[in-house]
């Protein structure tokens, strides 16, 4: 199925009715879609690229607002508005930043979005849009099961030791770190003091991985700081919810 490009408002305006003639014309196909969540389901699996056009002091419903946060985490998408400032900057609030790919205002210079759009497509064919997660631990198996479980979500890398996850940083960029508290030579504790101590990597979230689930254990992994810590005992769906929350609360 050739995927679209949705367009969801009220109702579908003549300004709407002339971006959807814009958009045949460059070559792309799209379809405009009513801001229920009925009819975004229906066409949902249709769609490449989600728009929301914002007529002045038009909303979504928080039901609305909230299924489109669901489905935009888990299907690795992001939302263009076109609107008003003052009416995008509402959306903004309820949205979260990684969400939303561009904002661009009205009355819309058409050239801009379809140059937007182009380049969401470009970036969505190489995973570029996709949330980068390192996996750092000794142990090949386990990693492997992680990065099966997280690879249509997210981009994952895997490190095999600390220092070999420093040097993998000094020329890649990462959104978040799963980072083994029990290593041998370069134990995680060491590595999280390394990455804060470097001015490229100190800002980069890490949650531990462990394999106690005692108290003192998990109250000594703590007081390093970390963003949080992962029981390596952590089933699948746990795990994915776990790391969906996180990012959704950035």
């Amino acid at each position: 199925m050739e995927e679209k490009i949705m367009i969801i408002g009220e109702k579908e305006s003549f300004i709407i009715r002339v971006l959807l003639k814009k958009l045949s014309d460059a070559g792309l196909d799209a379809m405009f879609i009513p801001s229920t969540i009925e009819e975004i389901i229906m066409h949902w699996d249709e769609a490449s690229v989600i728009t929301f056009y914002m007529e002045k002091d038009e909303r979504l419903s928080d039901e609305v607002t909230h299924f489109l946060v669901d489905k935009l985490t888990d299907d690795s998408k992001q939302m263009i508005l076109i609107g008003e400032p003052s009416d995008t900057d509402i959306i903004k609030e309820s949205i979260t930043s990684n969400l939303i790919y561009g904002i661009l205002p009205r009355p819309l210079d058409y050239d801009a979005y379809i140059r937007m759009i182009f380049n969401y497509n470009k970036q969505a064919a190489t995973d570029e849009l996709k949330k980068s997660i390192l996996i750092v631990d000794d142990d090949p198996n386990y990693m492997g099961v992680v990065r099966e479980w997280l690879k249509d979500t997210y981009k994952v890398s895997m490190a095999n030791s600390g220092l070999r996850a420093i040097k993998w940083l000094g020329s890649n960029k990462v959104d978040l770190i799963l980072l083994d508290y029990e290593m041998p030579v370069t134990d995680g504790p060491q590595v999280l003091e390394m990455l804060r101590a470097d001015d490229e990597t100190k800002s980069i979230p890490v949650f531990f991985l462990t394999g106690r689930d005692d108290k003192d254990s998990v109250m000594k992994v703590m007081t390093l700081k970390p963003e949080g810590y992962i029981l390596k005992t952590v089933g699948k769906d746990d795990l994915v919810n776990k790391l969906k929350m996180f990012f959704l609360s950035k």
